[in-house]
């Protein structure tokens, strides 16, 4: 019996707990980024000492991170052209292709403002709020993508799925 009483104390404790910043409908709060959180670089000696940068505060350090430069170097092209203005000469063409329907500078502001609307319109309902209930796959469940039914959709078209299991 006092198993039981405990296990329902628990429950009732976890339950009170106002966490609301991960998948949180209403938005507009100071959640975690977990883009963010990148790993430092592994330490190593240099082959010569004098060769080191002078320390500047705030300045870079060698074992900071680059995502951007290492996902260029991945990709076969040169991190060093990171730095220089503007896009590179080879980008030209795919620039223009790319822009040919034209390029709204502000589209990140756009959807933001738009997914707001939406999440307001899509919001908790009274029984959800006294429950503190998370509605963030009910609100979206309208957007969401059914893997299976898209997988056989495109397979008599003959598309290769390679990832997609055999039948």
């Amino acid at each position: 019996m006092r198993a039981i009483v405990l296990s329902f104390s628990l429950l009732a404790l976890a339950a009170c707990s106002d966490d609301g910043r991960l998948m949180n409908i209403r938005g507009g709060g100071d959640g975690p980024d977990e883009f963010a959180i990148v790993p430092t670089r592994a330490l190593q000696m240099p082959p010569d000492l004098n060769q080191l940068p002078q320390p500047t505060p705030g300045g870079a350090n060698i074992t900071d991170p680059a995502p951007f430069a290492d996902a260029v170097a991945v990709l076969g092209g040169n991190p060093g052209q990171l730095a220089a203005q503007g896009a590179g000469a080879g980008d030209g063409a795919l620039l223009a292709h790319t822009g040919r329907l034209g390029r709204d500078g502000a589209i990140r502001a756009v959807t933001a403002a738009e997914d707001q609307q939406y999440r307001t319109r899509n919001g908790r309902r009274p029984l959800e709020v006294l429950a503190r209930s998370n509605v963030y796959y009910r609100a979206y469940r309208p957007m969401t993508l059914d893997s299976w039914a898209e997988l056989e959709r495109w397979r008599p078209t003959g598309v290769q799925t390679p990832s997609a299991p055999p039948r």
